[in-house]
Formats: C-alpha cells, sequence, structure tokens
C-alpha cells in the first residue's frame, strides 16, 4: 500500500474539556467537522497544544477513538504517540494504529536531554513496531531536545518514517532539513510564521495551531501558494499575526481555548496546572477577537 502523502494544512487540535477538566466529548466532534468543513488537509490530535503530556494513557486513546470515528475517513487523522520513554511510546503507538488512525506524530522523549544515537535508537524502535507512517516531531523549547539533521537524514532511511514538523523556530533548520532529505520526505512547519516560507522553500505543509481558529485563512495560504497566488498566500499568513503574538498571554494552550471559547466552540479550561487567563489577558484577548470580527475574518 502506498505511504501517505503528508502535506496540506494540518490543524493541530486542541483537547475540549469539561468544567471538571474531563474530556468533552460533543466539542470534539463538533471541532472535527468544523475544521474538515473549512478544508484542512488532515486533523492532528495529541499534540502540544492538545495537551498531550498532561493526558493519561486512556484518554489518549479515547480522543484519538472519537477523532477518527467522526472523521470517517474524510481526511487523514494524525495522533501524537510520543511518550517519555521508548516502551510506553511502541505501547501508545500499537493501541492507536488499533484505534484507526491513519499516521502516527512522534515527539522527541523529553524531561532528559539525549544523545543523537539514543534518538535515533528511540524513533527506529518505534517504527519498527508499527506499520503507519510517522511523522517525526521537533519542538527542543518544550523537550529540551533537538533532533539534528543528520539524524533526520538517518531515519528518513526508514520505510515509514515520511515527515517531520519542525517547530524549532529556526528557518535556517527548516531549509537544511528540506536540502538533505529525500523528495518524498515532507518538512511540515510547526512555527506559523514560517508556513508560507516553509511552502515556497520545498515544504509541504504545516501542522498549525493557529488552524483551530482560522481553519479557512490558514488552508488558504497553501492553496494560494499551490495556485502560484503568492499575494494572496502572503495576505492569509498576515492574518495569524495578531493571534501569534497574543499566545504570550497566558500559558500554553489557554490563550488558544479563550479564543476558542469567545468564538463559540467550547474549548473549556486548560488542565492544571495551566491556569485560566488573567482579567487583563482576557480582555486583551476579546479586544484581539474583536479586531478580528471587525475586519470579517472571524
Amino acid at each position: 500500500m502506498a505511504m501517505l502523502e503528508v502535506k496540506g494544512i494540518i490543524p493541530a487540535m486542541v483537547t475540549p474539556l469539561d468544567q471538571r477538566e474531563n474530556i468533552n466529548e460533543k466539542a470534539l466532534r463538533e471541532m472535527v467537522n468544523r475544521y474538515i468543513e473549512a478544508g484542512v488537509h488532515g486533523l492532528f490530535c495529541l499534540g502540544t497544544n492538545g495537551e498531550f503530556f498532561n493526558l493519561s494513557f486512556e484518554e489518549k486513546l479515547a480522543v484519538a477513538q472519537i477523532v477518527v470515528d467522526e472523521t470517517r475517513g474524510r481526511v487523514p487523522v494524525y495522533a501524537g504517540a510520543g511518550c517519555a520513554g521508548t516502551g510506553e511510546t511502541r505501547r501508545l503507538a500499537q493501541r492507536l494504529e488499533q484505534a484507526g488512525v491513519d499516521a502516527l506524530s512522534v515527539i522527541t522523549p523529553y524531561f532528559l536531554t539525549y544523545t543523537q544515537p539514543e534518538l535515533q535508537y528511540h524513533f527506529e524502535a518505534v517504527a519498527g513496531d508499527t506499520s503507519l507512517p510517522i511523522v517525526l516531531y521537533t519542538i527542543p523549547a518544550r523537550t529540551g531536545n533537538t533532533l539534528s539533521v543528520q539524524t533526520v537524514a538517518k531515519l528518513a532511511e526508514l520505510p515509514n518514517v515520511v515527515g517531520i514538523k519542525d517547530s524549532s523556530g529556526s528557518f535556517d533548520n527548516i531549509l537544511q532539513l528540506i536540502d538533505r532529505t529525500p523528495e518524498s520526505f515532507s518538512v511540515l512547519a510547526g512555527t506559523d510564521s514560517l508556513i508560507l516560507s516553509t511552502l515556497m522553500a520545498g515544504g509541504t505543509g504545516a501542522i498549525a495551531a493557529t488552524a483551530n481558529i482560522f481553519p479557512s485563512a490558514v488552508t488558504a495560504i497553501y492553496e494560494h501558494w499551490r495556485a502560484g497566488e503568492y499575494e494572496q498566500a502572503e495576505q492569509a499568513q498576515r492574518v495569524l499575526r495578531d493571534l501569534r503574538a497574543s499566545f504570550s498571554l497566558g500559558t500554553l494552550p489557554s490563550v488558544l481555548k479563550a479564543v476558542l471559547d469567545e468564538i463559540g466552540l467550547s474549548a473549556g479550561p486548560a488542565r492544571r496546572p495551566v491556569a485560566p487567563l488573567t482579567p487583563q489577558a482576557l480582555e486583551e484577548v476579546r479586544r484581539m477577537v474583536s479586531g478580528y470580527s471587525e475586519k470579517g475574518l472571524l
């Protein structure tokens, strides 16, 4: 069977919770439909913005199962399988495969800082345990671990390692990855300010947190780029600026969830110890949302 072609705009979905911090299944199903109707090219659950690090093994499976069930094969479903250790990552990868996801995203292990051979061993072990395509995920600011370009190039030789989400924030790093990996290997922007630049440089798309709020605008970056309409693509990219700037008003993903709640999608609270936004921060978020509304963007 042909490996999944990893491309386009894939929202890095938040995990909606109720006021008691339990998974809100109804809201999650609504989100799936909203994003698919906006034309996204895939869905990614259980990533950083999905609070994977603060969900139990069972909850992760429940989220993946709900997303797979509601998507009904309309777009590929990517699910985050990365845990702190290799053993648990392998177990979760196998269970997510049984749950019917189309691809796995595997973040570097975290907490300890690992050598490149240790990271390579980890990904090889996980890839050997599943028939699903794997998208590597590097986000050094959160995990304390960087996948070097050399290590990615080695891992790209594995038949089911098909791409990488690069959230290093370094465009130079993205350029090197595009340069050093095979044509068939997908390099995806994980930093939403770099979506268009990544596409222009030969990347294939983005796993984007901002697509939770603006699925149509983020998808428009890709569609305009593909049609050669670079000025319109640049305008769509610019839409994300104020939203991205607001992320510093709270601990991830509290701002994203507050904005979703403001626009009528019940994302609920983030899990503690992430606190709700302060009244001042919430005020700023509301100002930003009404600014977007006035421009007809929300």
